[in-house]
């Protein structure tokens, strides 16, 4: 294959794009409001929520908080008081006692 200037890029063709330029005037449209906003999560939450993240207390998929929380208290590994009493007064609530990896399967 013979090229003219011995280069390869000079055997093919060279194609231009065009480049879209946006008119200043133009704003970009920001995303439609709703009346729902991401409530904050509560201190009790967030507690759990980073006794979930702690690894020091064992593994907590397939099980509750609560026998996550019984069965590092068994093994010696001294969780938290306060997350068994929150976890106690709270165990009716669907948003307290699974896990944060609770919804993954196994």
């Amino acid at each position: 294959m013979s090229t003219k200037n011995g280069l390869i890029t000079s055997s093919f063709k060279v194609v231009k794009k065009t480049r879209h330029v946006a008119k200043r005037d133009e704003k970009p449209s920001s995303p439609p409001q709703t009346d729902t906003e991401i409530s904050p999560i509560s201190e009790d939450q967030e507690k759990l929520r980073q006794f979930d993240l702690d690894w020091k207390f064992g593994p907590c998929t397939g099980i509750s908080r609560l026998q996550r929380w019984d069965r590092a208290k068994l093994h010696g590994l001294n969780p938290p008081e306060d997350i068994q009493d929150l976890l106690l007064l709270k165990q009716d609530d669907q948003d307290y006692n699974p896990s944060l990896w609770g919804e993954y399967p196994l």
